[in-house]
């Protein structure tokens, strides 16, 4: 059935409860298997192999709900969360707000999440077989924590060996005081303490906010390559407000959606200097079509994420990204996916 039919319907409830029911439709459909993606669009990064480079991210499948079933939607890898070590029901609702006219997505949803064994007991239940790409695993600080660094270890110990990576978020606007964890010292405390939970666990990844300073890239970008960072997320939310038009301007929260994508673009442009091409990066933030995605990997991103497109576009709009990037790729001479990143910056 067309999205476009759907889509009046799903408009017609809140925004949360529109993501619970797309949630139970994904639920209640069999696994099926992920279509072949060409060899052109195969790609490596931290020495796992992503059949293609458009990824799921995370605050969809909070819970690994139907993480399964979502490769076979088009997507090359699929990266649950925020994880939280204990379960906690976030903010008020509501906290979840469409902004149609401007094509955007403002949420305060607080890592509300079933916490980390409700989470794991769902990953285990599911063969590794399923898995046709990486399953990646976001994990976060409770939000009344005494000692956030110390959820971020719990949750790595409990999760890391579920995971093909995982995914240390610092970037959410929506947990007081979490992206105080950015800061020189706490970062390069946290990613070490981060790491010698597992040290041979799989790769860490690290999310950052769009909203920094130059002087704030420079010293995240140094501390993830001192680290062993194994790849960059840029970015999250913004908390800025660009000229919107929808009546839902004024809710506080992260804004998602198109009218972040120039800010998410200079972001990874911003840390592709920074780092000297040093760590791979995963592009996020105002995705919507191939021709956005073949932008950010221009740009230096190795992969990239989609979230708040899809309220706008449907669920298999990575399929449509994974043709229009092979159209794109042949149109411009470029043999794969990894001989075009960074095309316009190097």
């Amino acid at each position: 059935m067309s999205y476009q039919f759907i889509r009046p319907i799903l408009f017609g409830l809140d925004a949360e409860s529109a993501h619970g029911l797309s949630l139970a439709a994904l639920r209640a459909k069999p696994i099926g298997a992920a279509k072949r993606t060409d060899p052109a669009l195969q790609t490596e990064v931290a020495g796992l192999a992503f059949p293609s480079p458009v990824g799921l991210a995370p605050g969809y499948d909070k819970n690994a709900e139907i993480f399964a079933k979502a490769y076979g939607l088009g997507f090359g890898f699929v990266e649950i969360g925020t994880v939280t070590p204990r379960p906690q029901s976030g903010n008020p609702r509501p906290r979840l707000f469409r902004l149609v006219e401007d094509r955007a997505v403002i949420n305060r949803m607080g890592f509300n999440n079933e916490g980390m064994e409700a989470a794991a007991s769902r990953i285990e239940a599911v063969p590794r077989a399923r898995r046709r790409g990486p399953l990646g695993i976001n994990i976060g600080a409770n939000k009344d924590s005494e000692d956030r660094i110390g959820d971020y270890e719990k949750a790595m110990a409990r999760l890391a060996p579920l995971a093909d990576y995982v995914t240390v978020n610092i970037s959410s606007p929506n947990t007081p005081g979490l992206r105080a964890l950015q800061d020189k010292g706490a970062l390069d405390d946290l990613l070490l303490r981060v790491r010698a939970v597992a040290p041979d666990g799989p790769p860490l990844f690290l999310k950052v906010a769009p909203d920094l300073e130059p002087a704030d890239i420079d010293d995240i970008a140094a501390v993830a390559i001192a680290r062993g960072i194994d790849a960059l997320i840029v970015s999250n939310t913004t908390i800025s407000r660009p000229p919107l038009q929808s009546r839902y301007a004024g809710e506080t929260g992260g804004l998602s959606g198109a009218p972040l994508k120039a800010l998410a673009q200079q972001r990874l442009a911003d840390f592709r200097k920074a780092s000297g091409g040093q760590l791979p990066l995963i592009g996020v933030g105002g995705i919507a079509s191939a021709e956005d995605a073949y932008a950010r990997i221009r740009a230096g991103a190795s992969l990239v994420q989609i979230y708040s497109a899809l309220v706008y576009e449907g669920p298999f709009l990575a399929q449509r990204i994974n043709t229009g990037l092979l159209s794109l790729l042949r149109r411009d001479g470029f043999a794969n996916i990894a001989e075009a990143i960074g095309a316009d910056v190097d």
